[in-house]
């Protein structure tokens, strides 16, 4: 009897093997062939779930940004209105950086993406999604903190993809106690300064 396939396990599987390769080795890595390999499948395998490379690449981007967008809600359901705001917005604004093994991977995935997407316009619409959501989410945190203040928004959000691409590149140099340290003052820096 031939074993019964799940569609959306396979691509899940499929999707983790690009994290893997990409995080390993880059994006120039993930290759149809390697990505094959690494989920132990056939090419042709892959291509029956995904028609080519390109989307194969996009399918592993949007994942990346349904996950940050899912610990970023998890965090939000948490919250009771007695938490420390400063407390609140530094757990979440580290959902975007390299403070953890999964976090570091899905960074260093990011960044590929984000370069990549530099040349590549079907990589590109996603990258302005990111964009974006960060600008929003940096926006919505500073809110919290009552500081309403559009150049404060791209601040934060500067100051995070700085993090993000520093502690990936150099992460003996910038362990996440450091990168912690760094985004606390920061945002005290923020909050001091005010509008």
């Amino acid at each position: 009897m031939p074993k019964i396939v799940d569609p959306a396990e396979r691509r899940r599987e499929v999707v983790e093997a690009v994290f893997r390769v990409v995080a390993r080795g880059g994006i120039q890595q993930a290759t149809l062939q390697n990505v094959a390999g690494e989920a132990g499948l056939a090419v042709g395998s892959v291509r029956h779930y995904f028609d080519s490379h390109r989307e194969l690449l996009g399918a592993a981007a949007r994942e990346m940004v349904k996950r940050v967008e899912a610990r970023v809600r998890a965090q939000l359901e948490v919250l009771r209105p007695e938490d420390d705001p400063h407390e609140v917005v530094e757990e979440i604004a580290g959902q975007f950086l390299p403070l953890d093994a999964a976090r570091a991977d899905e960074t260093a995935v990011w960044l590929e993406f984000a370069v990549a997407a530099r040349t590549d316009p079907a990589l590109g619409s996603i990258a302005v999604e990111l964009h974006d959501g960060l600008r929003t989410v940096t926006g919505r945190l500073l809110h919290r903190l009552d500081v309403a203040d559009p150049v404060a928004t791209e601040h934060f959000a500067a100051v995070l993809d700085g993090l993000a691409f520093d502690a990936t590149l150099h992460p003996e140099r910038l362990p996440p106690e450091t990168v912690r340290a760094v985004l606390r003052r920061h945002l005290a820096q923020l909050t001091a300064a005010g509008p």
